[in-house]
């Protein structure tokens, strides 16, 4: 994600989901390595790049550790991770770039106390009047979060579960505005269990924030996919930084604008970089931006089936995601009172 956005010097990072910083050691490291930073740009590098919330207080402990140990910020001076909701209300200023991984958990909640002494749950929304849509889906209210955080030059990249591409209702509401106010340009596609449980999908959205317009800003996304016809596991073919490359070649960091698809109907139906105009987009149900292409050889090709560890794994992991839907419904009928 670093590698494709690159940050440059005297440019303001925000992470609303903190953690315990990956995002930002990542982007530190990439702005002293492709730069020569003289010490105007080396001072603002340090204490007034980059900004978060975590409202978890072992994480930001953590975190903060992390940030003295990477020479970031001063033990001295106000830290820059606020533990406060960044949700709750929009951000006071706004950042050149965003790179986050909000929570993963369909529902934001809050837990409280009862009139018998019971601790319950209670859907938890977020009623701002830069929303587009009132949910309690939490990745929903981060994307619209994010997008206000950034300047009118600001980009962002920001994993995301499926269900925020393809849900209806307030999923559809934000799809469309963020594709009208934003150039929302790339989708990468990843396998299951990469930034989330075993079984649940993640994609990295990236976008760039623009000044208002009466046309949509988007005009057309490029879609890789690495998820259809990959595996991966621990111990036999794990996840590392080589095996995408090509997405990072493809996304053409230096000219996005320059881009050639790989995906081709008649001389290459099996390339996985495709783009998709506004048009088409906006006329799939729901404006959908779960897209897929590639067929799954696993389904069609009974003679070259994967390893038997791969579709046990596979199996599983459909399950997990199963009863992890399953629990999230559990949830909600107790939170009602049903």
């Amino acid at each position: 994600m670093v590698e494709c956005i690159q940050p440059q010097p005297m440019k303001t990072i925000a992470d609303p989901a903190f953690g315990t910083g990956g995002f930002f050691f990542a982007a530190y490291d990439y702005m002293v390595a492709n730069n020569k930073l003289d010490k105007t740009q080396y001072k603002f590098l340090k204490p007034e790049t980059f900004f978060g919330n975590e409202i978890v207080a072992g994480t930001r402990r953590l975190a903060l550790m992390n940030l003295f140990l990477h020479n970031i910020g001063d033990i001295e001076s106000d830290n820059f991770i606020s533990p406060a909701d960044a949700l709750i209300a929009a951000s006071p200023i706004t950042y050149d770039y965003v790179l986050a991984n909000p929570p993963f958990g369909k529902k934001s909640s809050q837990t409280f106390t009862n009139d018998e002494g019971e601790q319950e749950k209670d859907d938890l929304t977020y009623n701002r009047q830069d929303f587009w849509a009132t949910t309690s889906n939490k990745q929903l209210n981060f994307v619209q979060h994010i997008r206000s955080m950034l300047k009118t030059t600001g980009m962002a990249a920001v994993v995301l579960p499926d269900n925020v591409l393809f849900e209806g209702g307030a999923g559809e509401t934000v799809r469309k505005k963020l594709l009208e106010t934003t150039d929302l340009h790339t989708i990468l596609r990843l396998p299951t269990g990469i930034f989330y449980a075993q079984g649940v999908k993640a994609n990295v959205v990236f976008f760039d924030n623009k000044p208002a317009s009466k046309n949509p800003w988007t005009k057309e996304i490029w879609v890789y996919d690495y998820r259809t016809n990959i595996h991966h596991t621990l111990k036999k073919n794990p996840l590392n930084i080589e095996v995408l490359k090509d997405f990072v070649a493809s996304y053409n960091p230096s000219n996005r604008h320059k881009r050639k698809e790989t995906y081709n109907a008649k001389t290459n139906p099996e390339g996985r970089w495709r783009k998709f105009t506004y048009d088409e987009i906006i006329a799939r149900d729901k404006t959908s931006l779960d897209i897929t292409w590639l067929k799954d050889k696993s389904l069609a090709d009974l003679d070259n089936l994967p390893d038997p560890d791969v579709l046990a794994l596979d199996i599983v992991e459909n399950l997990e995601a199963g009863l992890e839907s399953f629990r999230a419904i559990i949830a909600s009928l107790n939170i009602k009172g049903i």
